[in-house]
């Protein structure tokens, strides 16, 4: 990675904005309960970002100081053409990772790698096939596990699993997936479930699944160890004294991290969202296609941005959600 200008995002709170999560489609192969409902209406393609715009808007947020660029979804890679967009964003001076389902990876971990993806996040709720076809409705485990193998022979800089943990439907694998991800030699976080749309499956706040259970059910079999490594994002890692894998804990119910948010999310519609919990947004799409080509005025449209991002979200889970975007339309 080049040498980097100082960031020029800071909002009110004096927090400065260096990661940019940018979705590149609201699509996805699966339908996981927790992100979408079964049926599912997506964009039409004129609303979507082209590829050269999300081009645009990832230099634009470079080139005003971001050093850390996710490309989300939905599932980013069923996104046509997509490696045409990552070999771009690979030469600008920031660090390239994805988030994915893991099912495109067989086909396609080696030419991310080459196009200068650094890290990628895996998605893996389940090591029951059974279980995993539940939870993601389409999904087949033995494909992502396939792609999980492709992923760790393409070389990339690291891999984390990613485990949303639901009480009653999948708490009672949390041990067998830090042993895959000790013997696979990755890292793997664990995410309290976010709030966001109207979800039919299950009551959130009975499947509810605390942090703080987590580290003590983990910390019976293996000793966690505090940890001063961040990679920039929400988790909060731990170590364990016998291996070089991580173990990351994404609380945002039970051990806010707002007061250290560092990112933004630009949806594949085009709006930059200042926040995981509200509402706050720009239209950057309008200024892309009202004012093609004029960087400058996208640029000043991301700094004014800075002013409307709240200090915090109101993640509540005895309520009916607040934000009824799917995760799915929110960017990962």
């Amino acid at each position: 990675m080049n040498s980097h200008m100082p960031s020029q995002l800071i909002d009110r709170f004096g927090r400065t904005v260096e990661y940019l999560r940018l979705s590149v489609t609201d699509r996805c192969d699966f339908r996981c309960v927790y992100c979408m409902a079964e049926q599912m209406e997506f964009l039409p393609r004129s609303e979507v970002l082209s590829l050269e715009e999300l081009y645009d808007v990832g230099a634009a947020f470079t080139r005003l100081g971001v050093r850390k660029i996710r490309l989300t979804g939905g599932e980013p890679l069923v996104r046509r053409d997509i490696l045409t967009l990552v070999e771009r964003l690979g030469r600008l001076p920031v660090e390239l990772v994805m988030t994915t389902n893991g099912s495109q990876l067989p086909r396609m971990a080696q030419d991310l790698a080459r196009a200068g993806v650094s890290r990628l996040n895996i998605s893996l709720d389940s090591l029951q096939p059974e279980r995993f076809h539940e939870l993601t409705r389409t999904g087949r485990l033995d494909k992502v596990l396939a792609g999980i193998e492709a992923a760790r022979s393409a070389g990339f800089k690291r891999i984390k699993l990613n485990t949303v943990v639901l009480k009653g439907r999948n708490e009672d694998e949390v041990l067998d997936l830090v042993g895959f991800a000790r013997d696979s030699g990755l890292d793997i976080s664990f995410i309290e479930e976010m709030p966001l749309g109207q979800i039919s499956e299950h009551g959130r706040d009975e499947t509810f699944c605390s942090s703080d259970e987590l580290r003590e059910l983990i910390g019976s079999r293996y000793p966690l160890l505090k940890s001063t490594d961040n990679t920039g994002g929400p988790s909060r890692y731990f170590r364990m004294a016998d291996s070089e894998s991580r173990i990351g804990f994404i609380s945002p119910h039970s051990h806010n991290f707002c007061s250290e948010c560092n990112r933004v999310r630009v949806t594949v519609e085009g709006r930059l969202l200042l926040c995981l919990g509200n509402e706050h947004s720009v239209d950057l799409r309008e200024i892309l296609r009202r004012y093609p080509g004029d960087t400058a005025r996208l640029e000043e449209a991301l700094i004014q941005a800075m002013a409307i991002k709240p200090e915090k979200h109101e993640f509540r889970l005895d309520e009916e959600p607040q934000i009824l975007r799917f995760m799915n339309m929110t960017g990962g």
